[in-house]
């Protein structure tokens, strides 16, 4: 039964680890490049697609390995002729996902190491950022492609791609179907759950126009909003200004609206609206931080990636039960 497992899965696995091997030589002779450096502008493009790369491929999984290791052998009834040759069900499913939760963790878990090393000199950088201009790997958007978590997103969509193809028993709809979850799975777990498997730590600060680093308004409604210095490294969920009762200030008071240059009066000198903003802390206004430091990278890593294997866990329970089903 192995040995057949590995003949029908062979050219998936071996084509997804060669490229894996053609982006480690890549990834091998530009990162000592990296070290000691303090600007990466010419490695955004570079910088960009490997995230892009640690996110699609736990897509190329679920769609390509996980729907088909299942769904074709229903489709051409090959599954009937195993079953007949005195391997019981649950080891044929069994050794299927087995060998395939295998091969998703260890290409996840290479590339994830691969990239991790080749982006430290850019994380290390980032950590120690106060602004905007640079995303810590604890931002939702980089944080799925460094580190460990990217193990569980391959097994849990290589099981998601086995699930939904033992429930439609189609192919190309289970191919659809696996590919909407994932992403909708991929993005709702950063907005509503990762925020809050560790408490945030709230901090309140004094506003001082030369921590102001931006402002939002429109002509309509004036000044609505200011942002100040975040702590470094950190994932920043929220940034409020707060009246000395702890209410949040929205919108902001009149009396710095006359801040926003008027229409037709061009652009203020450098500095001058800030330095204007400032005065929200003479009367008694703060700045509120709702935040994940950059500390917690690690402990968030291990209980997302804990998450991911628990998901993983029920969905093999279901393929199991659903196993039962099948004709």
């Amino acid at each position: 039964m192995t040995w057949l497992t590995w003949r029908q899965f062979r050219l998936p696995t071996l084509s997804v680890f060669a490229a894996l091997a053609l982006i480690g030589v890549v990834l091998g002779i530009t990162g000592p490049e990296l070290v000691g450096r303090t600007s990466f502008s010419d490695q955004d493009a570079l910088f960009v697609g490997t995230i892009l790369t640690l996110y699609l491929l736990p897509a190329v999984i679920g769609v390509f390995w996980g729907v088909p290791m299942i769904t074709r052998e229903l489709e051409n009834g090959t599954h009937s002729l195993v079953w007949n040759q005195t391997v019981t069900r649950k080891r044929w499913l069994a050794t299927k996902l087995g060998f395939g939760l295998l091969a998703a963790m260890v290409a996840a878990g290479l590339l994830g190491w691969a990239v991790s090393w080749w982006a430290s000199p850019i994380d290390a950088l980032a950590a120690t950022q106060t602004d905007r201009g640079m995303l810590s790997r604890i931002m939702p958007v980089v944080f799925g492609a460094r580190g460990i978590v990217p193990i569980g997103y391959a097994a849990f969509a290589l099981a998601l791609g086995v699930a939904v193809g033992m429930l439609l028993k189609r192919t190309v709809a289970a191919m659809a179907v696996t590919l909407v979850t994932l992403v909708a799975v991929l993005i709702l777990v950063p907005l509503f759950v990762r925020p809050y498997l560790l408490p945030p730590q709230t901090e309140t600060i004094a506003i001082t126009g030369e921590d102001i680093t931006n402002i939002t308004g429109d002509d309509t409604h004036g000044i609505l909003e200011i942002g100040v210095r975040n702590p470094p490294g950190a994932w920043v969920l929220a940034n409020e200004t707060v009246d000395s009762a702890g209410t949040v200030a929205d919108p902001l008071p009149d009396f710095v609206q006359t801040c926003a240059p008027r229409p037709g009066q061009g652009p203020p000198e450098r500095g001058t609206i800030e330095e204007c903003m400032g005065q929200l802390g003479a009367h008694g206004y703060q700045q509120r931080l709702t935040y994940q430091p950059g500390s917690r990278f690690w402990p968030l890593q291990w209980l997302e990636l804990a998450l991911y294997l628990a998901m993983t866990a029920l969905l093999t329970w279901f393929c199991f039960r659903r196993l039962r089903h099948l004709s």
